[in-house]
């Protein structure tokens, strides 16, 4: 009798769990539904690349919508920035981790830093952020130097997640970096898009193929900006990958329509100051405390800091930044940490 008392208790409770998932599906459905179907064309150009802009869920626009409307919303994206190249002569780097700093644009030493980062401890710091519609984190690294991609041991099977990677290179941060193969977000992180650049050699991607590029040459400064593999190259990048768009370039922030289309997503993005200084940002999203940001929110926050380039990285469920063990962000992944075949790290 009492097994079937508590046989019956189970059974409602599941009875009660599943139709209550069930309307909340109905609901968000319906939500979707009344924006996707309504008479709104921004709130339903909004929501249409938010969702495309996510690989697990970017089929659902194609559900209401027909694909004419979802290719006219997303024709967004055929307008990229210009080829531009990195004035170098923009960034003065002054302060190195080992205490001897270099200027960069004339070659030639100077003294030692001493520590110019305001509020830096070990020569980083962590600052929170917050914006009308999201909250995120901008890490400072005073010393560019101390930057580097980390990778699988291999590319083309399984990634490695951001904790993987910073135990790998035994690295004090890190944060998500490049693109990578996703159908349908089941993808296992292993196979970047674009180039991978790690320690002056190419090791994934196309000499004569052009992507939005973001990486450190082997003075510590930041290039980002659309080049094949062989412009990379012969930039003699060190250390870089592919995603995009570029946000700034030179010290100018980018109007294209893919910048001011743009959805509210978490978002990964990097940068740099004049005075060589690199700027790790996450910023949350898919959340009740922090929808997202566009890219245009991006620029405005990089300007605040003093960027003078700037680029996307890889957002949605992959956004993570970590610093000594500790996430520093609630990550929008359901499934946990996501792998990857690139992340951007700081050394010790």
């Amino acid at each position: 009798m009492k097994e079937r008392r508590a046989g019956t208790v189970i059974g409602r409770i599941a009875l009660v769990f599943f139709t209550t998932l069930l309307l909340i599906v109905l609901a968000v459905v319906g939500v979707v539904f009344v924006i996707l179907r309504g008479p709104s064309e921004s709130a339903q150009e909004l929501l249409t690349r938010s969702l495309k802009e996510t690989s697990a869920i970017g089929f659902i626009p194609d559900l209401f919508l027909p694909p004419a409307r979802v290719a006219e919303i997303m024709r967004y994206k055929d307008d990229v920035a210009e080829t531009q190249e990195t004035d170098v002569s923009l960034v003065t780097i002054t302060a190195t981790h080992a205490g001897q700093a270099t200027d960069t644009a004339s070659g030639e030493g100077a003294a030692e830093s001493g520590g110019g980062l305001e509020g830096a401890v070990n020569g980083i710091r962590i600052d929170r952020i917050t914006g009308a519609n999201y909250k995120g984190v901008m890490m400072l690294v005073e010393d560019p130097l101390r930057m580097l991609v980390g990778t699988p041991d291999s590319f083309g099977a399984v990634g490695l997640t951001l904790e993987q990677m910073i135990e790998k290179y035994d690295a004090i941060a890190g944060i998500n970096a490049g693109a990578f193969y996703d159908p349908n977000g089941t993808g296992m992180g292993g196979t970047p898009e674009g180039i991978v650049i790690s320690g002056g050699t190419m090791t994934w991607g196309s000499a004569g193929t052009a992507s939005t590029v973001i990486g450190f040459d082997g003075g510590g400064i930041l290039h980002v900006g659309r080049m094949t593999g062989q412009e990379a190259m012969n930039r003699k990048l060190q250390w870089a990958c592919s995603f995009g768009p570029a946000l700034i370039i030179n010290g100018e922030p980018e109007t294209t329509k893919e910048i001011t289309s743009s959805s509210v997503n978490p978002r990964t993005a990097i940068g740099q100051r004049a005075d060589g200084t690199v700027l790790l940002l996450v910023v949350d999203g898919r959340q009740v405390t922090s929808l997202g940001a566009t890219f245009e929110d991006l620029i405005s926050i990089f300007l605040d800091y003093g960027a003078v380039n700037a680029a996307n990285l890889d957002g949605g469920s992959s956004s993570k930044i970590i610093y000594e063990g500790e996430a520093l962000n609630d990550n929008a992944s359901v499934i946990g940490t996501r792998p990857l075949p690139t992340s951007f790290l700081v050394r010790r």
